[in-house]
């Protein structure tokens, strides 16, 4: 294997955990999470194997929209705890070989920021022109963002007597990208929180972000792709390994731009956004399980376009927001909503799910552990969201995207070991019922060698053993059964075969491996789900002539195998 110097692009093979301090763990007991109680748990996140800590928003805030909604970009909620707080978790994580990443979230403020305040009393005010007014809203406008919270994108303020553009909520009023001084502030926010130790950022709502329709200086900014490839000019000067992971859900083609390039360039030279979440593999992937069928993911790999080797696909199976479906057909979404959400309590804004995976796979372990086992076997980069590590469930009775925002389990406490304030000081419900702390926290599934947490566990550190899945290309390979995904991830000369059965009922895959000699071999590096037949020998399986092979797999069952070739000294 080429060995290459990498460590500016440690991003490439990352697995990235996702939190909110505020319902991660309650240190003081006042009922919110604070980053006191993160420190403390440091040690869970090293022992899982995340390398890249991805905190939301934790900058002072009214926190009518779970913290987006900002009064202070260089501020410290005193909620969750001081700079100096936040600083000892950067220590502590780099100590245990972890970055840390933090939301930036420029495309709006809080109504109660001391820029719009400013600018709402009077015209001349200097921070009039940070947001974008209008004496009447243009005729034609955008769709609404949250189509059950707004009807317009423009909103009357009686202070200031103009509307003013809003994408999101009308107490986030967007700033105006298109000011030369809005863009000065962004880098200076990047730049502050870049000398705290930070590694980078996640972009909320790139597109968003950039757009400057409804401004009437748009021409201020002609082309707002050289704006974000400043910014990322500026990470680079100041944190050479910085990473920017973006927001971006669109269609594949307007992706690309965003990565730094189009079509005719196979991404550019990769100086936008250093990494983009894979939306459309995402909502594929659901409706490949709905349908048990692999061809809808199969199709959504295919249609990744080339990109620079300084980017990179960052996959997913949940985030903190709404489970999206809006890139499927109104049938697609109607399958997915069949299968997972049924109820309309379940669904929200027409278009996607506030559901956890557990409770959609009605907690059946094997389809579960399958679905993880997928998502560390896609090239990119994976990124958890906390609690998925021990499988944890949705809340159905908090309003909204809240549903699956629920304190961490961490005992099988009531409380499920959050905090020790009453539980109506806490930031929303713990969950009730099957996935209730008393079935599902930490503390129990650290003792039990069989549990998901543990199977995470191996799959984060397979994952990191195996660098073709962080720099190397996907082929999927020609089988039988429309329920099997199998695929190979190759990078130099290692490879990976990867095989994921969608479907209820075991089978046996026949499969060609291209590019084999005499002596190779499979090597198996999970044995989880390779079936009782099959396990004695699933560590160790000679290749036929032509590369021929045929493995089993139960159902919902899932093989990670190398292919070792004679004198190859991988870690197996």
């Amino acid at each position: 294997m080429r060995i290459t110097d990498t460590a500016d692009l440690w991003w490439k093979t990352a697995v990235v955990y996702c939190l909110d301090v505020e319902t991660y763990l309650d240190w003081d007991g006042d009922g919110t999470g604070d980053l006191t109680g993160l420190v403390h748990r440091i040690d869970h996140l090293a022992d899982l194997g995340v390398t890249c800590l991805w905190l939301m928003p934790l900058y002072p805030s009214p926190d009518r929209d779970d913290g987006y909604d900002i009064t202070d970009f260089y501020g410290v909620d005193p909620r969750l705890g001081t700079h100096g707080d936040l600083v000892e978790v950067i220590r502590t994580a780099r100590d245990r070989g972890m970055r840390v990443i933090v939301d930036l979230v420029v495309n709006h403020t809080s109504d109660q920021h001391p820029w719009f305040l400013s600018a709402r009393s009077s015209r001349d005010s200097p921070y009039r022109d940070f947001y974008v007014w209008r004496d009447e809203p243009p005729a034609e406008q955008p769709e609404v963002v949250f189509p059950d919270q707004e009807t317009s994108v423009w909103t009357y303020d009686e202070a200031a007597g103009q509307h003013y553009l809003h994408r999101f909520y009308k107490h986030q009023p967007d700033l105006d990208v298109a000011n030369p001084k809005v863009r000065d502030e962004v880098a200076k926010i990047m730049c502050f929180w870049l000398s705290l130790g930070i590694s980078g950022f996640r972009v909320d709502a790139v597109p968003f972000f950039l757009e400057t329709q409804g401004a009437e200086d748009a021409a201020a900014l002609p082309e707002p792709h050289e704006y974000l490839r400043a910014l990322r000019s500026i990470l680079g000067r100041r944190a050479g390994d910085g990473v920017l992971l973006g927001e971006v859900n669109l269609a594949r083609e307007e992706q690309l731009a965003f990565f730094g390039g189009g079509p005719e360039t196979h991404g550019g030279g990769g100086d936008e956004l250093t990494m983009q979440f894979d939306f459309i593999t995402m909502q594929r992937m659901y409706l490949a399980l709905a349908r048990r069928d692999a061809a809808p993911l199969v199709e959504a790999l295919a249609s990744r376009p080339p990109t620079s080797p300084d980017s990179q696909w960052a996959t997913f199976v949940r985030n903190h927001d709404e489970l999206t479906l809006d890139k499927l057909t109104d049938d697609e979404r109607g399958e997915v909503f069949a299968a997972f959400g049924p109820d309309e309590s379940m669904q929200v804004y027409g278009r996607g799910l506030r559901r956890r995976l557990p409770p959609m796979l009605d907690g059946d372990p094997a389809r579960i552990r399958m679905v993880y086992s997928l998502l560390f076997s896609l090239p990119g980069t994976p990124v958890l969201f906390y609690g998925e590590e021990i499988g944890m469930g949705e809340d159905l009775r908090a309003e909204g995207r809240f549903a699956v925002r629920t304190p961490m389990q961490w005992t099988d406490e009531p409380s499920g070991g959050f905090s020790t304030a009453p539980a109506d000081q806490f930031p929303g419900p713990v969950v009730q019922g099957r996935f209730a702390p008393e079935h599902v926290n930490v503390a129990d599934q650290r003792r039990d060698p069989g549990s998901l947490l543990r199977f995470v566990q191996t799959l984060a550190r397979r994952y990191r053993e195996c660098p073709e899945l962080g720099w190397g290309s996907l082929e999927v390979l020609d089988q039988p059964h429309r329920s099997v995904l199998a695929h190979t991830v190759t990078w130099d000369d290692g490879c990976l075969l990867a095989l994921h059965n969608l479907g209820p009922d075991p089978v046996r895959v026949p499969l060609v491996l291209p590019g084999t000699g005499p002596g190779d071999r499979l090597a198996d590096l999970l044995v989880d789900g390779v079936g009782a037949v099959e396990a004695a020998a699933a560590d160790d399986r000679p290749l036929g002539p032509d590369g021929a092979t045929e493995l089993a797999l139960d159902g919902h069952g899932y093989r990670w195998l190398r292919l070792v070739r004679p004198g190859d000294r991988r870690l197996l």
